[in-house]
């Protein structure tokens, strides 16, 4: 666990022992469960503990491989725990420090519930969470409480973030799922010249103030990660062994780009791992860099207008440069130190990069220069959201809802809080016809920048890119989106006529709006309008 995560080929060798050294002890214990029951007075309890690392282990190799199958594994061991009722005699031994360890067996398994979009089980979980931490707090008089307590208000919060809910008819909510299906990128049309690059490594970086969180997850990460991940498999099936395999053994392809996550990382945390997913980076492959951060803003006036004069976004700062802060408060012509500058991503697009910013300084990385000729795209988020729309930002921000998953998104913007599930499966039918117009829009337009035609050959990218356009398309004609900085942006810019005003796709929104009866909220003729 304290190895670093960047360094794919460090790590390797140590988790494959750990599973070793795991699967040896769980296969010891069923063979021998009678004699250490008897003779050594072997606990339920202690065998639940190591079924807890066995799903931690698999948890952790997730996240350091991306690959969702893994999830499934962690799932399997921790349900076994709970069916099992490997923790049930805990509350018997008068020992705090036990039911603490089942406190948080129940949190991480919260969290593997959350990432596979189990909501039903993560609300049964929640509930027994609930009930054993007031249990442990009435008979443990302990200072943790408030902490234990502040644990459940997250899930809690995390589990509403949702704007939209969608209904089956008995009035149950619909899990619905925004990884990468089968059907899910718009297929590319026969001989379309697009880049044959592919995503191998993305940073998800979530540094906003506020904004709901569970673990080290906030929602706006947990929403990207998942736009970069495909549906899990099931390894065991996948891979013909029952139960816990060898981890050396992968699964055929790794389908999924490998991803950092960075809740709140200082300045030097992000470089290192910035740094190494650079170095990393196999050939003909992509760097995506997402930022979900507060926007820092220029202190001083300036007179030139470089890579470091318009601010960034927010990186936390350590307790220990508190000295070097003050200093810095009282000299207005030096630049702010706790910010990624777009200046500061410049040496890495020597490979080719695809940055995401969702910001109130977003148009900050605007002023980018393509210094090395390598294919570069920013993606931006709108500054500022029309007063009129309630303010969500706590619950994840609009702009990656969209991009994560663009239905519920547009149901927001449209006013509407609930929906049933056959007006939702029509929609989303008829946005898969939106994405697949778009991608001819793009690869069809004559003035487009190549950057964006090599991204397109990738799968993720060509989502991600499709569902940037819709929301664009979608807010410029939304009566309430009116100033500039109700948009999204881009570097290089779109073509606006060919992609994100063109009319044949406003044409398809407002059908869209048709269906859901909400063709009031747009305006009809936009074209007139600019």
């Amino acid at each position: 666990r304290d190895l670093p995560q960047y360094g794919q080929k460090q790590w390797q060798s140590y988790f494959g022992r750990t599973f070793d050294v795991y699967t040896k002890l769980w296969k010891f214990q069923q063979q021998h469960r009678q004699v250490l029951d008897n003779r050594y007075g072997l606990k339920r309890w202690q065998i639940g503990e190591i079924a807890s690392k066995i799903g931690q282990l698999y948890y952790h190799y997730y996240l350091r491989t991306s690959e969702t199958s893994y999830l499934n594994e962690a799932f399997s061991f921790y349900s076994a725990i709970r069916q099992r009722s490997y923790y049930s005699q805990v509350n018997k031994e008068d020992r705090p420090e036990l039911v603490v360890k089942k406190l948080r067996y129940y949190a991480r398994f919260i969290v593997v519930c959350l990432l596979l979009n189990k909501m039903d089980v993560v609300k049964d979980l929640v509930k027994e969470l609930s009930d054993e931490i007031e249990d442990y707090t009435h008979r443990f008089n302990t200072e943790d409480q408030v902490e234990w307590n502040l644990v459940l208000q997250e899930v809690a919060a995390f589990i509403e973030a949702d704007p939209v809910m969608v209904l089956n008819d008995d009035n149950t909510i619909v899990i619905t799922s925004n990884r990468l299906s089968e059907t899910g990128a718009p297929l590319l049309e026969q001989g379309m010249i697009v880049g044959q690059l592919a995503l191998a490594d993305a940073l998800i970086i979530g540094n906003c103030n506020n904004q709901v969180k569970f673990s080290e997850l906030t929602i706006d990460m947990f929403r990207m990660l998942q736009a970069l991940e495909r549906e899990p498999m099931n390894l065991a099936s996948q891979m013909n062994k029952p139960g816990m395999q060898e981890s050396t053994e992968k699964p055929a392809r790794r389908e999924n780009p490998h991803k950092y996550l960075l809740y709140k990382p200082t300045f030097s945390q992000l470089y290192t791992f910035l740094a190494a997913s650079f170095k990393e980076l196999p050939a003909n492959s992509v760097l995506l860099i997402y930022l979900s951060a507060t926007g820092v803003f220029p202190s001083g006036r300036s007179d030139s207008e470089g890579p470091y004069d318009f601010g960034g976004v927010l990186t936390n700062s350590n307790r220990d440069i508190i000295n070097g802060d003050a200093i810095h408060k009282r000299n207005q012509s030096y630049k702010e130190m706790h910010c990624l500058h777009p200046g500061d991503l410049y040496p890495f697009t020597r490979k080719p990069l695809f940055i995401i910013v969702d910001s109130s300084n977003s148009v900050a990385y605007k002023n980018f220069t393509n210094l090395f000729g390598q294919p570069l795209v920013c993606l931006l988020s709108p500054t500022a959201y029309p007063k009129a729309l309630q303010d969500q930002s706590q619950r994840g921000s609009l702009f990656t809802l969209f991009l994560n998953n663009p239905l519920m998104a547009f149901l927001f913007v449209s006013g509407l809080s609930s929906m049933r599930r056959g007006l939702w499966e029509k929609c989303q039918d008829y946005l898969r016809k939106i994405n697949r117009d778009i991608a001819q829009l793009l690869t069809h337009s004559r003035s487009i920048d190549q950057s964006f035609l090599q991204f397109f050959g990738d799968e993720f990218l060509r989502l991600l890119l499709t569902r940037f356009i819709f929301c664009s398309a979608t807010m410029r004609m939304h009566k309430i989106f009116r100033e500039t900085r109700n948009y999204p942006e881009s570097y290089p810019q779109l073509p606006r006529d060919e992609t994100v005003e063109n009319p044949h796709l406003q044409k398809h929104i407002l059908e869209l709006a048709s269906i859901l009866d909400v063709r009031n909220v747009f305006l009809e003729n936009t074209l007139d309008d600019y």
